[in-house]
């Protein structure tokens, strides 16, 4: 069991780190995908880098930072995080399962929505980002699931139960390795999605077609707002809302860095860091 795990080794993730490690925290890292600041060919307006750094660099700094402090980081997809008994949070992921008091979420910015005609404009009206949230509202019906990562079979899971039917669309990707009786895979790239007042069908490249009362987005891999829409954390204009501590409205669980919202900049994402780490480590030692 650990004290405080935080899904994101960016600089609001590793911030948070350094404070709960010093706090004397039982401290874990989770990361799958680099930061996006690894694409920043050169950073010229942080504090102490006169001729300025590569994103790279300082992503890998931080890094080596975090594990010259003690802190066990581990590159596992987290897949689903839940609220456990006793006020606890249990994390999963690609390889194993982790119990902890608190979660600090600095995974950085929320993803784009698909480049897809037709699922921006049906967003709430059969297109949804989270299968736990809106499933119910499909029980006996025919839906598709948009992925083909760990993630997307995931989402699948939280609707077998439910949906009559499941395709799973991996809009041209390789068909992931998924069995089940009321569960199909289609791989051709999509070219649209139809609907008046709700989603009717989606369109495929070759002209065909499927209908479907409902689609779920899980493309990539789940980011910080898919995380805090499972669990009731407030969202708004897709950013999770906290207050001055990085305190979201579940108590034990901080958020910190972009996506938080306001100014997408690393010393901002530092100093979210730091603040989330403290109050991670007053949480857990009030427990």
């Amino acid at each position: 069991m650990y004290d405080v795990i935080i899904i994101g080794s960016g600089p609001a993730g590793i911030s948070a780190g350094l404070y709960t490690a010093r706090g004397n925290l039982k401290t874990l890292i989770l990361y799958y995908e680099h930061n996006n600041i690894t694409k920043a060919n050169k950073i010229e307006n942080y504090y102490g880098f006169e001729n300025g750094i590569s994103g790279k660099e300082l992503y890998k700094n931080g890094i080596n930072q975090a594990k010259n402090l003690g802190i066990n980081l581990k590159k596992e997809e987290v897949i689903k995080v839940e609220i456990e008994n006793n006020n606890m949070y249990k994390i999963i992921t690609s390889k194993a399962e982790y119990i902890t008091k608190a979660v600090i979420l600095a995974l950085g910015a929320n993803k784009k929505t698909l480049q897809i005609k037709g699922i921006a404009n049906l967003e709430g009206r059969g297109v949804s980002y989270c299968a736990i949230c809106d499933g119910f509202f499909y029980r006996g019906k025919e839906v598709s699931v948009i992925g083909s990562g760990r993630y997307a079979l995931s989402e699948t899971n939280d609707l077998i139960n439910i949906a009559k039917k499941i395709t799973i669309l991996t809009d041209g990707q390789k068909a992931p390795e998924f069995r089940a009786d009321n569960v199909d895979i289609i791989t051709k790239p999509i070219k649209q999605v139809v609907g008046e007042e709700k989603v009717e069908k989606v369109l495929f490249k070759d002209n065909t077609e499927l209908k479907t009362d409902g689609i779920f987005i899980a493309q990539g891999i789940a980011n910080a707002s898919d995380f805090a829409r499972k669990l009731g954390i407030i969202i708004k204009n897709n950013n999770i809302e906290v207050n001055k501590e990085m305190e979201t409205n579940l108590k034990g669980i901080y958020a910190c860095g972009d996506c938080t919202g306001g100014l997408l900049q690393i010393s901002k994402a530092v100093y979210e860091g730091a603040v989330a780490g403290l109050s991670a480590i007053k949480y857990c030692k009030s427990k």
